[in-house]
């Protein structure tokens, strides 16, 4: 916490002094940071009268005194604000004084509507980090120890305004010392809504599997780290729902873990007692361990260091980026400091469900996986997973959008009506509009389970009434079968569908405020498209409140549907059927081929040649699994995207080829990968590494990005969809973009896969409620 501004000595004004009073609004996350108790210290410090006070719409403000004083005080606010605080505006009018006696800060005001930010859960701060290690202090060991500038937010408010009242912490009654630093405005506690210490305040328990208490407070978290020690799995009730915390260090320990949780190949994350044991396990660079160390600490994936590591090898099988996190609660901290070594940290559920948020919920759900429950009696409002995220072309890139994020809005250039966006099936994330601000959900994640479906709901009706708003549309995926299309269609609003790869362009625009002309380069594993098709590969350019699709992929078939995509080896037969034909299956030399007996074969022959079965796609998502089965690395997935990571984790170094390839004329350009898979086959018979050919396949995409761009005139590229997420795919793409003189333009504090989807989705009615012409400056050659 930065420390009080010391008192400075005031100007003086010259001649007589006029009187005048400044009625301030500030809009904005000015909620849970502070940003009271600045505003009080500032006027008192400046000798100036009136009150100060939130509401569901901001912080008001009434000063008044000598008009140069005034007047610096609203120069001083914004440009010395606390530091976690977000002012979207600051509105000041002058008026006559009132006649104000000293200044005080005011209850909340509930009335008018919710406008006001909610703060993310944030990390714990320094000051309180170092009270929880001083045994002189009376925090000293309190796992819950947290003030203005740190600890939950997000996760335990019920409604605005941010009040303790309006957060599941009005259960607990502070002590006379809590109290007093509650009410003391010159304390960084001052209205620290989720303020405890041990006599008054949430306590820890450890739980067996039958809910028997066997020890409680300090003693529950040293036999919790003596468990993990001894090779058991401990479900740790955290800030946004459970984790399942053991050894790291253990093949025996972590393969049991995923056995039980039923996660056969997906990296675990792992979290770090410190930074410096990060940096013998992998490459550290600046901006990461800020990230590291950021309020977010969301999980950041790291390369391995080539060196020996302590880590067992299942925790993240077949690649070369570990997610690495550091303690970020208390509760993490204190825990850590017992351990002293790296732990396994995954959600607290089984595969494809939300986490657990409540003890007796996680006996039920988590009886099967851990051995002992850490829990405390904090309830907790709503999920909230850790994100992840990893830095890219020297920013900071969010890919699963959770705690320390969510649920900050993304301000769009005008407002309009509020509406409801559901987002996609996979990695779902639903958004609501309040005017100008896009409050984006957290992660729900995939809508394939009953709980994840239900957690999908309690969102959607989570957001209005946080906000209470009631929406006047509902946007969906184009997509008729996706559950969150389907509760859309139900929801007695007016709906609107947007197309799955238009809505990540948008959403791309949206962040990087983005007007057209632009190029949208969007690729990823799924989307149903306009013709029914499902596209992956696309180009997109901005058509009034709709856009054209100005080249794509070629297609070809997944026979199957589903089952290619859980099975890369059936997407390379398909690749190699539609560019050769029978004799394309008759190689039993390579890897996809090898691995199907003649009558299976014969099957997936059938499927190609009829078309039954086998939809068509142009999906570079696909193209990637292809790929990656035909060097032989991955010929079935046990999740999403697993072929093409472990792809990427093969490419090596100095590499600078790429591969043929043949665009074609007209609109839609179509993008002929047969001359690459071509020569594939060829380096694969000349005996190339895998690592090359997977160096040569990504400069080859990066450069078919820049040949499109080449033929659109349009300087602004816009990269969007999964596949971005492959960090040597999009800094080659930057990189050879940039150098052809277009501006580039990525995602970074929403996700590029489908987590940014809903926020597109808005911009999309967005578009359509503003009737704006936007193809101008646009041209096909």
């Amino acid at each position: 916490m930065h420390p009080p501004r010391p008192f400075s000595k005031i100007p003086e004004s010259k001649g007589p002094a006029e009187l005048l009073r400044a009625k301030i609004v500030v809009h904005g996350a000015v909620q849970g940071v502070g940003f009271r108790p600045f505003v009080y210290r500032l006027a008192t410090e400046l000798r100036l009268c009136g009150w100060v006070l939130n509401s569901s719409q901001g912080v008001f403000i009434e000063v008044e005194g000598p008009l140069h004083l005034v007047q610096l005080f609203v120069a001083r606010l914004e440009k010395e604000k606390p530091p976690l605080a977000i002012v979207q505006s600051l509105e000041s009018t002058f008026l006559d004084v009132a006649g104000y006696q000293g200044f005080e800060i005011r209850y909340s005001d509930h009335t008018g509507p919710k406008t006001a930010l909610i703060l993310p859960d944030i990390a714990i701060c320094a000051d309180c980090l170092r009270e929880i290690f001083d045994p002189a202090n009376r925090r000293y060991r309190y796992p819950f120890t947290n003030c203005t500038n740190c600890g939950p937010r997000f996760s335990i408010i019920e409604e605005l305004p941010y009040d303790r009242p309006n957060t599941s912490m009005r259960r607990f009654k502070q002590c006379l010392e809590c109290e007093a630093e509650y009410h003391d405005p010159l304390n960084r506690r001052f209205h620290a809504q989720p303020n405890a210490c041990s006599k008054c305040g949430p306590h820890l328990e450890l739980w067996d599997k039958t809910g028997q208490v066997l020890s409680k407070e300090d003693e529950a978290l040293l036999n919790a780290a003596e468990l993990i020690t001894q090779g058991k799995v401990v479900a740790l009730k955290g800030i946004g729902g459970f984790q399942l915390i053991c050894t790291a260090r253990e093949d025996e320990v972590v393969i049991r873990l995923r056995q039980r949780k039923r996660r056969e190949g997906k990296p675990f994350a792992l979290m770090y007692p410190a930074l410096d044991q990060v940096s013998r396990d992998c490459v550290v660079s600046g901006l990461e361990e800020r990230l590291l160390g950021s309020p977010e600490s969301p999980i950041v994936l790291l390369t391995r260091k080539s060196a020996e590591s302590t880590i067992a090898p299942s925790v993240a099988p077949g690649n070369r980026t570990l997610g690495v996190m550091l303690p970020y609660t208390p509760l993490h901290h204190l825990l850590m400091r017992e351990l002293g070594v790296p732990v396994v940290a995954t959600s607290g559920n089984l595969a494809n469900e939300p986490i657990c948020i409540d003890e007796i919920e996680a006996l039920d759900r988590l009886k099967d996986i851990a051995d002992f429950f850490l829990v405390h009696d904090r309830p907790i409002v709503r999920h909230v997973d850790d994100s992840i995220a990893r830095v890219v072309c020297g920013r900071e890139m969010v890919l699963r959008r959770a705690r320390g994020y969510a649920p900050l809005p993304v301000r769009m250039k005008e407002p309009l009506p509020s509406v409801l966006a559901v987002g996609a099936h996979l990695k779902n994330t639903v958004a609501l509009n309040v005017g100008r601000d896009v409050f984006i959900s957290q992660h729900i994640g995939d809508l394939e389970t009953t709980m994840a479906l239900a957690a999908f709901h309690r969102t959607v009706a989570d957001l209005p009434r946080l906000y209470d708003t009631q929406p006047e549309l509902v946007v969906c995926d184009l997509h008729p079968d996706y559950l969150s299309s389907k509760y859309a269609a139900s929801a007695h609003l007016t709906v609107q569908r947007v197309q799955h790869h238009w809505a990540h362009v948008l959403a791309c625009m949206a962040e990087n405020e983005l007007e057209p002309p632009v190029l949208g380069v969007s690729w990823d594993g799924t989307g149903y498209g306009t013709d029914g098709t499902i596209w992956g590969g696309e180009f997109l350019v901005p058509a009034h409140d709709s856009f054209q699709r100005v080249a794509h992929f070629r297609q070809f078939r997944l026979p199957g549907g589903e089952m290619a995509v859980k099975e890369p080896r059936r997407t390379a037969v398909a690749v190699l059927y539609e560019i050769c034909g029978q004799s394309g299956l008759e190689d039993g030399g390579l890897a996809p081929i090898a691995e199907f007996s003649k009558t299976e074969l014969g099957l997936i022959r059938q499927m190609l040649e009829k078309g039954f079965n086998a939809p068509v796609t142009s999906s570079v998502g696909r193209l990637f699994d292809a790929v990656a089965a035909l060097v032989g690395i991955r010929q079935q997935v046990t999740f999403e995207g697993q072929a093409a990571m472990e792809l990427e984790s093969l490419i090596e170094p100095d590499v600078t080829e790429v591969y043929p390839f043949e665009l074609s004329n007209g609109v839609p350009q179509i993008i002929d990968w047969a001359p690459l898979i071509g020569e594939i086959l060829v380096d694969l018979r000349k005996g190339i590494s895998s690592g090359v050919i997977a160096a040569k396949f990504h400069h080859t995409l990066a450069e078919i990005i820049v040949e499109v761009a080449r033929q659109i005139v349009a300087p602004k590229v816009v990269l969007t969809g999964g596949c971005f997420q492959n960090r040597y795919l999009l800094e080659q793409a930057v990189q050879r973009l940039s150098q052809a003189g277009f501006k580039p333009y990525w995602h970074q504090r929403v996700p590029p896969n489908d987590g940014g989807i809903a926020l597109g989705q808005i911009a999309a009615a967005a578009r359509v409620t503003h009737r704006t012409v936007v193809t101008e400056g646009v041209q096909i050659r």
